[in-house]
């Protein structure tokens, strides 16, 4: 089972059930004493809440019987009609979390490169502030590049949703897009680099599980076409994360708090060869299986 989030008309953002056939259906909050279904479910924390003690994918099963299907993810994707399925949560991200991508971080610094050598092998990970939700697109939206750099990259990488608990949710796509070059001329400018209007593409769902893997072994694929030709696809595997997440999630949860939840996204092993960059006009598309598609187009900002 997964949760969409998408625009309902005549009623806004709500929330929404994806079975396995693929079939989108608003939820509403469960009928009472044999009344008609309550309103639309329009945010985390009121599902959270409905579910109380209940796993989460019991109660969403529950509540995906209510409501008609609107069409297919795909289908639903193809009309703009799909957001991030984030409301409120900030995103964070681990870094140098895969060898690749230690090499890339290493091969983009002359100033302190030895730095990422030293946090791969370290106890304690790298972790960062990406994005608050009105900097986070979903699929169909437009990611940025930033005006002031001529190095830019999509980072596909698998990400965590947590409550405010930090109990695990599920998973889904991130593209943590990054400029390179900005980060690449002084470590100290990785906000920068990271943080700043659409620098992140989150979805298309969340895909929900009733227990945190410790390594997840999930195919991740990212694909780059530029008028209409592929100039760049790269795989790899969730199995190659040299950290748990439960060890992630605990150093992010070390003297922070989140009440509205969080998103983790948990690094990079797929990152195109250095002479690549974005251009405006490029389109994305990051798959992890059993999660779905995540399409972007890449416009300068």
């Amino acid at each position: 089972m997964k949760i969409c989030r998408l625009i309902l008309e005549n009623v806004g953002p709500v929330l929404a059930a994806v079975a396995d056939d693929e079939q989108v259906r608003p939820l509403r909050q469960p009928s009472t004493n044999g009344q008609s279904e309550g309103g639309y479910i329009v945010s985390w924390e009121q599902l959270l809440s409905g579910a109380g003690s209940r796993p989460l994918i019991e109660y969403v099963t529950e509540l995906n019987g209510q409501s008609d299907s609107l069409g297919s993810m795909a289908e639903l994707a193809g009309q703009g009609r799909l957001l991030s399925p984030l409301d409120r949560q900030e995103v964070w991200a681990a870094g140098v979390t895969y060898w690749r991508s230690r090499q890339a971080r290493m091969e983009e610094s002359d100033a302190a490169s030895r730095l990422y050598d030293l946090v791969y092998e370290a106890e304690r990970p790298e972790l960062f502030f990406k994005a608050t939700p009105h900097r986070v697109v979903g699929t169909g939206g437009e990611i940025a590049i930033r005006q002031d750099s001529q190095w830019n990259v999509p980072e596909p990488e698998l990400a965590v949703l947590l409550d405010k608990q930090l109990n695990f949710i599920g998973f889904t796509v991130c593209n943590d897009v990054s400029s390179r070059d900005i980060e690449g001329a002084n470590p100290l400018y990785l906000p920068q680099a990271k943080l700043y209007d659409a620098c992140c593409a989150v979805g298309p769902a969340i895909w929900l599980l009733d227990r945190l893997p410790e390594k997840p072994e999930l195919r991740m694929e990212c694909t780059i076409q530029r008028d209409g030709l592929e100039v760049f696809h790269g795989g790899a595997n969730t199995a190659q994360l040299k950290r748990t997440l439960p060890e992630l999630i605990g150093y992010l949860g070390r003297s922070n708090s989140f009440p509205d939840g969080v998103l983790l996204s948990t690094g990079t092993s797929i990152v195109p060869p250095d002479n690549f960059t974005l251009q405006a006009g490029d389109l994305v598309e990051i798959e992890i299986e059993h999660i779905g598609l995540l399409s972007n187009r890449v416009k300068v900002l």
